[in-house]
């Protein structure tokens, strides 16, 4: 999918070749399910599925199974955004970029929770999903990390995520797990229609959500930077997630959970 994928996994357990089995489990699930879905949806290989279709050789009702069912979520998704969020491009192709990511992540979690692994971190081209903790037992978040698009090599702030809420989190608050970066600055203006024609005040070079799950964190991020300020105050009024967005003339926008984490490190 044109990305890096790393795995993190803690070493807590006594035995180093427990901890060698364990990682190499872990790699290999990892490994040959993001080799399948990118044999399927990526638009980076002249073999797959996405690219037949971007060619006009597969139309969507003859697609596999995985395809139709993921344009379907993606379209649900365009509904719930109001248009800000498409599974097309537009010249009209099928194009799932903005949702396979966080798809490939997301059945990848569910197979690291399948063979027992209680604390990692995976981080697919920047998008992350955690579980547990980097100090296994003590409920201790990991932190993301969230690059300042003006200078790649430092970071605007880091985000803090654990699978169970803080103590002193409302009771409609969720723990989030999952964060999700969108922007120009290294794939350049990629992503469509409303928020990057804003003008250089109105728009935003780089946005990040934080949410419970990676679709929902993914799927925000793409329309929020498609979308612009509109965008933004929909999805914080709807979702519980926190976002942080870079504008177009250097300005922060961010919601009171990316505000107290931003507090707490000054």
């Amino acid at each position: 999918m044109g990305t890096v994928v790393s795995l993190a996994i803690p070493a807590a357990l006594p035995e180093s070749h427990v901890v060698e089995d364990a990682l190499e489990a872990a790699t290999a699930v990892v490994e040959q399910l993001f080799a399948e879905l990118d044999r399927t949806f990526s638009l980076y290989r002249l073999d797959s599925e996405a690219s037949a279709m971007a060619r006009g050789e597969l139309a969507l009702r003859d697609a596999s199974e995985d395809m139709r069912r993921l344009y379907v979520e993606a379209s649900e998704w365009r509904t719930l955004t109001e248009g800000a969020f498409t599974a097309e491009r537009p010249d009209g192709v099928v194009d799932l970029a903005g949702i396979v990511k966080a798809h490939a992540i997301r059945e990848a979690g569910t197979s690291l929770r399948a063979l027992g692994l209680k604390d990692w971190c995976l981080n697919a081209g920047g998008d992350v999903l955690v579980e547990g903790s980097p100090i296994p037992g003590t409920g201790h978040p990991w932190m993301a990390g969230i690059v300042d698009p003006a200078d790649r090599a430092a970071l605007l702030t880091a985000y803090p995520l654990a699978s169970s809420a803080p103590a002193a989190s409302t009771p409609s608050k969720s723990a989030k797990r999952a964060l999700a970066t969108s922007g120009t600055s290294e794939r350049g203006e990629h992503i469509w229609t409303a928020g990057l024609r804003a003008g250089r005040g109105g728009g935003f070079s780089q946005v990040s959500v934080a949410a419970a799950d990676i679709i929902t964190a993914d799927v925000l991020a793409t329309a929020i930077m498609a979308g612009g300020p509109q965008t933004l105050d929909l999805a914080s009024g709807r979702w519980d997630v926190d976002i942080l967005a870079v504008k177009n003339d250097g300005g922060l926008l961010a919601t009171p959970g990316f505000r107290s984490v931003a507090s707490k490190a000054g």
